[in-house]
């Protein structure tokens, strides 16, 4: 079957169905993706405190991004091969049984290894989600698009927290992962329902490069353990960090080395010819980087210095996410009326990094609103920068290459995130344990007991034990972010090099297609 590139003509109404029907599936995709990645945040200090495990609350939330930092650019070339549909439902099914893992758990070693399972599921849904907008929307209409789903993020990051402080209080925290049982579900019928196509006839078998897919495996995940053992687990100069960082170089040369050679390379080192691709990557990375090196620790911040329940942390949030929704949906209509997208990055990159020099200056007396205000200009710049990035990767390759290409800048942008999740936490655990250890009274017996502290059991003590307690968890977490906000800058800087490429207003279409596209209702070969 051959389709033909789409016209001026007003679209079909049968196709504008199509396409609706379409991209409702993909906002439930998107939405179990998006609400894992918060659903935890309000509960987590609840979580590690009944499981004893204060002291492993960073492979908590690094587990899964680690996990599936590693699987996107294999999902993004393994659909580009056979298609979307079927390599979407294995991910939404690895995703549910990591959540089954993660709501049996009994200690905190097993919910870890729940998040990485649901990480392994987890790294297809948002990547094959955006791959199949770009199959069938024109880039030029693709912001509005693109926007909306940075819209499904920003909800999802509203809903998550306060979805999580009420199951703490109310029914338990496990709710967290048993909800992700239905909606998997759902998904996984709204995949098969609306990304149904004929399959592709007469092609030959794909080549999946599995030495290229353990080879980054390795490297990021070593990549990962230097990050978060740096520093807290070891000396920065101790033989493992120093093993780890020589290991980690040397399988990433491999690695290069490989892709050189493959017949179907899981990340083409033709990407990095493209001049946008690489520095919308770079931006991608720092953003990564500053927005879940931030978002993953403030909602315990919250909790344990102004003494807010699960559910209030979750309603605190509620400023950070509204900015990104709000600036999210408005540049991409803006995009897709004006067709520039160069301004709107290199703006939010400036605003994330006022957002967090702000939030550095946060004190345990400051106004609450205030620290709400400061969320929200964050959320301002990441929603106006996360989703165009993509847009100016998918315009830069043709189609056969869009799942492959956005895999691969959303992969460093989660190696940012991972590393930022991991380094932040690492120094954060550092600093409140040397902290505590020198402000809590040995007599007390609650230095030894950190590792089991909940914002319930802080905000019951005393006050000569609950002051230098919250003053802590401020004075370790928020200058962090102050160390961060050079990054933004950096990525501004950056991103004022993008070269402002015309959206294209057509759709490519190769010979035979693969399945998971669009198909057109009344299309004979259906």
């Amino acid at each position: 079957m051959t389709l033909s590139a789409p016209t001026e003509a007003p679209p079909q109404p049968s196709r504008t169905r199509s396409l609706t029907l379409l991209f409702a599936g993909l906002m439930v995709t998107m939405l179990l993706a998006s609400l894992n990645q918060t659903v935890l945040s309000t509960a987590l200090p609840t979580i590690v405190g009944e499981l004893h495990g204060v002291d492993h609350m960073t492979w908590v939330i690094t587990a899964y991004i680690l996990a599936s930092t590693i699987m996107m650019p294999v999902y993004g070339k393994i659909s580009d091969l056979i298609g979307r549909r079927p390599v979407l439902i294995a991910a939404i099914v690895a995703f549910v049984a990591g959540s089954v893992t993660g709501g049996l758990a009994g200690t905190i070693e097993w919910l870890i290894v729940g998040r990485v399972l649901q990480g392994l599921g987890g790294g297809g849904l948002i990547i094959l989600s955006q791959a199949a907008i770009a199959d069938v929307v024109p880039a030029r209409d693709r912001g509005k698009y693109m926007g909306v789903m940075g819209a499904v993020f920003a909800f999802a990051s509203v809903a998550g927290p306060l979805l999580g402080g009420w199951f703490t209080e109310g029914p338990g925290w496990r709710w967290a992962f048993w909800i992700n049982i239905p909606l998997g579900a759902l998904a996984i019928v709204a995949a098969m329902l609306f990304l149904r196509i004929p399959r592709r006839t007469g092609a030959e078998r794909p080549r999946i490069d599995y030495l290229g897919m353990a080879l980054i495996a390795a490297a990021t995940t070593a990549l990962v353990l230097v990050g978060t053992w740096g520093g807290s687990e070891y000396d920065w100069s101790s033989p493992e960090i120093i093993g780890l960082s020589v290991f980690t170089v040397a399988v990433a040369v491999l690695f290069v080395f490989v892709q050189s050679r493959a017949k179907e390379p899981v990340i083409p080192l033709t990407l990095f010819k493209d001049r946008n691709f690489n520095l919308a990557t770079i931006g991608a990375l720092f953003t990564g980087v500053i927005m879940f090196g931030s978002i993953g620790y403030m909602p315990t911040y919250l909790q344990m210095v102004t003494g807010a329940n699960a559910t209030h942390a979750g309603l605190l949030m509620i400023p950070m996410m509204g900015g990104l929704l709000l600036a999210s949906i408005t540049s991409g209509q803006i995009v897709s009326r004006t067709g520039k997208y160069k301004l709107s990055p290199i703006i939010g990159s400036l605003v994330m990094g006022a957002g967090l020099a702000l939030l550095s200056t946060l004190e345990v007396s400051t106004p609450t609103p205030i620290a709400c205000l400061y969320l929200g200009i964050l959320g301002i710049g990441v929603g106006m920068t996360m989703q165009i990035l993509v847009l100016i990767v998918q315009n830069s390759f043709p189609i056969t290459q869009v799942g492959t290409a956005t895999a691969a800048t959303n992969y460093f942008r989660q190696t940012g995130a991972t590393l930022g999740s991991a380094v932040v936490g690492a120094v954060f655990a550092s600093r409140l344990t040397s902290f505590l250890a020198e402000r809590l009274p040995a007599s007390s017996g609650t230095a030894s007991g950190s590792n089991s502290f909940t914002p319930a059991l802080v905000n019951s003590l005393p006050a000569a034990l609950r002051t230098p307690i919250i003053k802590s968890y401020n004075e370790a977490l928020l200058p962090i972010f102050l160390v961060m906000a050079p990054l933004a800058l950096l990525s501004t800087i950056v991103l004022c090099f993008v070269v402002e490429k015309p959206l294209s207003t057509t759709i490519e279409r190769a010979d035979s297609l693969a399945e998971g596209q669009l198909i057109h209702e009344g299309d004979p070969t259906r």
